[in-house]
């Protein structure tokens, strides 16, 4: 296989003015980004539009997944309680009618970090309360009181990616479980019906055509409304090994069968990522609303 990316990955740079002012936000208040330190091939154009998603309790992450530029630290830093009061300062500033707020994963915290994301949301409401927020979560190994603190908080959207095919975790994600993160969505349809749930996977590690659809009806199975698929892009020759470009076609095909499984949403192209045009949830949450009231506690 070529290592030459293909054209259809090839992205324009965008005019700098915004991409400055929108770093110069993100300097000014100390913050991270998923946007840089996962070197998204998409920060030019989200910079460009005035958003990011914003990265906390980093930026060094406690796994050291082989696909994942973020740096891994054995020993990170205590959490910084100004954070969650800079971050909504910067959605505020920013303007943005939607946030993304995700994290590196703490494993060295009894809560994962939930009770960060929970002041985070707080922070945030206090200043915008008509931004839409929402969450890309770890999974928290496995504890379900530390999401339940999370979904106490209100966010609108809930995403936890499953990243991969099963057969790939042992060499993709080590510190991951398949089964785990399924059950994380699970845990959160039973707990909080009113949030919409999401996740997302890569492509070009080597996974099959039927593996991915297995992954979708997994999804599904656990009732989860909102899916991305994207191409894996390797960061580095020390990190895992691209298999292969996947042509935009086959992302067509696999966000037609997305729909047809009921997925309420579905964004699969080369360049897509977690959090790239995630305010479009917003038409969604006019098209399917829904309230806290349907939560089944």
């Amino acid at each position: 296989m070529s290592t030459n990316k293909p054209s259809w990955l090839r992205v324009k740079a965008p005019q700098p003015e915004r991409i400055g002012e929108v770093r110069g936000i993100l300097r000014e208040l100390g913050l991270n980004t998923v946007c840089e330190e996962a070197s998204c091939p998409n920060i030019g154009e989200c910079f460009h539009k005035g958003t990011a998603t914003f990265l906390i309790m980093g930026p060094a992450c406690t796994r050291a997944c082989p696909y994942c530029d973020i740096d891994f630290e054995k020993s990170p830093k205590a959490l910084d309680p100004t954070e969650p009061i800079r971050l909504a300062t910067a959605v505020q500033q920013m303007g943005l009618n939607h946030v993304v707020i995700t994290s590196v994963n703490r494993d060295d915290l009894d809560d994962g970090g939930a009770s960060q994301f929970v002041r985070c949301i707080e922070e945030v409401r206090s200043r915008s309360p008509h931004t839409s927020i929402e969450l890309l979560v770890p999974d928290f190994c496995g504890n379900w009181e530390a999401l339940k603190t999370v979904l106490d908080a209100g966010p609108e959207v809930l995403n936890h990616n499953t990243e991969t095919v099963p057969r790939l975790y042992r060499r993709a994600r080590p510190g991951g479980n398949y089964q785990r993160s399924l059950e994380l969505l699970r845990q959160t349809r039973a707990y909080a019906r009113w949030v919409y749930t999401k996740s997302g996977i890569m492509v070009g590690m080597g996974e099959t055509d039927a593996e991915v659809r297995q992954v979708m009806r997994d999804l599904r199975e656990v009732d989860c409304d909102i899916l991305t698929i994207g191409q894996y892009l390797q960061p580095s020759s020390k990190h895992m090994k691209l298999d292969d470009f996947i042509p935009p076609e086959q992302f067509e095909v696999w966000r037609a069968y997305g729909e047809s499984l009921g997925f309420l949403q579905v964004v699969a192209s080369p360049l897509t990522r977690s959090s790239y045009h995630a305010e479009q949830v917003r038409d969604l949450m006019d098209k399917y609303p829904r309230t806290q009231s349907e939560r089944s506690a």
